[in-house]
């Protein structure tokens, strides 16, 4: 059973050392142990002192491209050298290194594919109170639109089986960390979280530049996932609103046009039609996202397949 580590860099050369020197060198029930680092453009010395510290394996991106495509090129990095489960940390040191033998605990134990590490949010003394508040209500909505029951959706700290792996595919350039537990679950994958510790904080994130900017670019890629795995529900609720109102408006017209003709209401008839005929379009479009969405389904399979023959033959002509 082989176990890689990943960890995305972008200039963290002041705290990437302190965090390998936290991870495990051994796991019971893990044969082989090894460390891969994402560098992802950083200017600083990042994988200088990777190479130093003995790091096994680096990926580098000539510049930045942000967490989402490191992530997943991390992932293909680990399937090509035959991890049978890959974790994800992060380089400052956040996540309590020494809880990553119960993060990949119940894949080990077959109970789960894909394990989230849930963060004592509300005990985080550097989480300000506003931020802690959006934490749970940005989990909230995750659980929502994902059908899980995964209490810190944000968390970078995680774990995933080889079979998992094989089917993660990130679209949006932000972040990982929503739209993976909303495909996991909507794709009935097994996904669980375990309560994990962190450590002190040894620099701000640098993940979004304001709290607005982190809850607008988090919905933003909340509903993005939403509309591709459940479009048919997303327009049909939207395209709801405008029908019903329509129709409101128009009922109201025939009782003004059983009562005194409907004389003075011929706006109200053309604002009820058109609003019918908008609710009505909204459901079309839905109806033909939803056909879109089977036709990804079947060439998110294709790609898994392709992918498994691939990083197989891999694994094979490395053994030989």
């Amino acid at each position: 059973m082989k176990l890689i580590i990943q960890i995305p860099c972008y200039n963290e050369a002041g705290t990437l050392e302190i965090a390998l020197n936290a991870l495990p060198k051994s796991i019971p029930g893990i044969d082989t142990i090894e460390y891969l680092i994402i560098n992802d453009g950083s200017r600083d010395n990042t994988v200088e002192v990777a190479r130093n510290w003995g790091v096994h394996h680096i990926v580098s991106f000539p510049c930045n491209k942000g967490l989402a495509r490191g992530f997943m090129a991390g992932l293909d990095a680990c399937l090509r050298l035959g991890a049978d489960i890959i974790v994800n940390t992060d380089a400052d040191n956040q996540y309590c290194a020494d809880d990553i033998e119960k993060l990949i605990r119940p894949i080990l134990d077959g109970l789960a594919e894909f394990v989230i590490g849930a963060r004592p949010i509300d005990e985080t003394a550097h989480f300000s109170p506003l931020k802690k508040k959006l934490q749970h209500f940005g989990s909230f909505v995750v659980r929502k639109a994902s059908k899980t029951d995964i209490p810190d959706a944000p968390s970078g700290f995680r774990a995933m089986s080889r079979e998992a792996a094989l089917h993660m595919n990130v679209i949006n350039e932000y972040t990982y960390t929503l739209e993976t537990i909303v495909q996991a679950g909507r794709n009935r994958m097994g996904i669980t979280s375990v309560p994990i510790r962190t450590n002190a904080e040894l620099r701000p994130s640098r993940l979004f530049k304001s709290m607005a900017a982190y809850v607008k670019r988090s919905m933003l890629t909340i509903l993005r996932a939403f509309m591709m795995y459940r479009p048919l529900i997303c327009f049909t609720v939207v395209g709801a609103i405008p029908f019903l109102i329509g129709l409101g408006i128009g009922i109201r017209y025939l009782v003004f046009l059983f009562s005194d003709g409907g004389s003075g209401h011929v706006q109200s008839l053309i604002l009820a039609c058109t609003l019918i005929i908008l609710g009505f379009i909204t459901f079309v479009i839905g109806l033909l996202a939803d056909t879109v969405a089977a036709n990804r389904k079947i060439l998110e399979d294709v790609q898994y397949h392709v992918r498994k023959l691939e990083y197989d033959q891999k694994q094979k002509e490395d053994n030989h």
